[in-house]
């Protein structure tokens, strides 16, 4: 049987595959789009939407135990978890629905089954009816990504879990270990923290949420541990021994290792991309630690081959993967779109406070050879937030001294994950801190305190 023949045929059809596939609709390509589990990929079915409805139970839940200090009262205040795990799931059901409505829309063929490369412009695809061969001139990789695990820690589902199992988790943990404080591990942490589980995070780093700005990390952990959680530093699991009902944890800390007992581990120790099965190494395509290697316009060096997303490497960020997409599509129709900066693309952790940054964090401003001017804002200055009963907080600008460039800003604190975006815009735009300092920001609202910690770059700041 002849191969079905497409202008663009993308493999996987997570935020960065549906889009692709919808923008190249979008400009009068023929598309189809290859996914072997569920529409919307981990991000809507497993990852960014199913966990931040968690957050939200759990946001509310920490609510209603302070409703005092708003003057309203709540008594026997209590959880349900599966009606917790059932809503969450409903909300990705929704999506994931959504996501195929769209595709539909806009006349996009879909293909459910695995994918591989006999050649190159070929795909042949394993479906539950046999074996489908498509043919296109642009394939586009969006295979995505799946959680690291590691020798000795793997997951059994039952005492140790991945993200997955603790989106669905089989019991509420007494006592859990988190390994791992990346956006990840540090948002389960911040969910079963909040209803109650005796948390511990291990972090291999010098400090928990290890990529952002030194001063948000430490702000973090701050209100992490006043929260009730243990946070270890610099700290590695060595060995887990699984008994009934238990995790024996060995955990070395200054050279020195000892043991500490749980009932529930969590590993979040990073990713690995869906590279293996495709035929990639036949193809001459070249794979790095798990990731295609590519050039900034998402090209792998074989020709009409591209790969976006979470397999394309850091940041391994659903946004990133979308707009990839379309700047792929737009090319291969004929565009000529800039390629995505990866520093310029914003980075929001969920816990509570929540954490958001883009750009440069001062100490690699600094490393840079930039000589930096620096601001700093924190809630309790701000009228809006303390009227929310959320004083902790700060928000913090890194600025270019010789020309005003923006180069960074890193916020910890209620809804910064919202804010952030009014600091990407201002990167994009090529803001400097005059532009900033001259736009009117409403009142009252958080979003003044982006404002304040500009002027406070410049000593200027008015109401700190």
């Amino acid at each position: 049987m002849a191969a079905k023949t497409f202008d663009v045929i993308v493999v996987g059809a997570g935020p960065g595959g549906y889009v692709a596939a919808i923008r190249a609709a979008q400009l009068g390509l023929k598309v189809a789009v290859v996914e072997r589990e569920n529409l919307g990929g981990i991000c809507l079915n497993w990852g960014c939407i199913p966990t931040k409805a968690l957050l939200r139970s759990a946001e509310v839940f920490h609510l209603m135990n302070h409703a005092k200090d708003y003057g309203l009262g709540a008594t026997g205040v209590s959880y349900d978890l599966d009606a917790v795990v059932k809503r969450s799931r409903g909300v990705a059901k929704q999506l994931t629905g959504g996501v195929g409505h769209l595709l539909k829309k806009n006349k996009v063929t879909v293909v459910m089954g695995e994918a591989t490369l006999p050649a190159k412009g070929k795909l042949s695809v394993k479906t539950d009816k046999g074996t489908e061969e498509l043919a296109a001139k642009h394939i586009i990789l969006a295979t995505g990504a799946r959680a690291r695990e590691l020798p000795g820690l793997e997951a059994d589902g039952d005492l140790v879990w991945t993200y997955k199992h603790a989106l669905q988790p089989p019991r509420m943990p007494k006592k859990l270990l988190v390994i791992g404080s990346g956006a990840i591990g540090i948002e389960f942490a911040s969910f079963y923290n909040t209803l109650g589980s005796d948390t511990t995070v291990v972090e291999v780093m010098d400090r928990v949420l290890p990529v952002e700005d030194a001063e948000i990390s430490a702000f973090a952990k701050k209100a992490f541990v006043k929260q009730g959680m243990t946070i270890m530093e610099k700290a590695m699991v060595k060995q887990l021994d699984r008994g009934k009902g238990k995790v024996t944890a060995h955990i070395e800390t200054g050279g020195k290792v000892e043991k500490h007992e749980f009932d529930t581990v969590i590993s979040a120790v990073g990713i690995v991309g869906n590279v293996e099965g495709l035929g990639l190494e036949a193809l001459g395509v070249k794979v790095d630690r798990t990731h295609v290697v590519t050039d900034e316009y998402c090209r792998t060096g074989v020709d009409g081959l591209y790969a976006i997303g979470d397999i394309a490497g850091a940041p391994w960020l659903a946004h990133k993967a979308s707009h990839e997409g379309v700047m792929v599509a737009e090319m291969i129709a004929g565009g000529h779109p800039h390629p995505v900066k990866p520093e310029s693309i914003a980075g929001c952790t969920y816990c509570h406070p929540q954490v958001a940054s883009v750009g440069l964090t001062e100490a690699k401003a600094k490393e840079a050879g930039y000589d930096v001017k620096v601001g700093r804002f924190p809630f309790v200055g701000n009228g809006k937030a303390i009227a929310l009963g959320e004083p902790e907080g700060m928000v913090k600008t890194v600025f270019d001294a010789k020309t005003g460039e923006l180069l960074g800003a890193h916020m910890v604190g209620a809804e910064v994950t919202e804010m952030i975006q009014g600091y990407v815009v201002g990167r994009q735009l090529e803001t400097t801190e005059e532009d900033l300092m001259n736009t009117v920001f409403p009142h009252p609202t958080l979003s003044e305190m982006m404002h304040e910690s500009v002027l406070d770059a410049y000593d200027r700041a008015i109401h700190f």
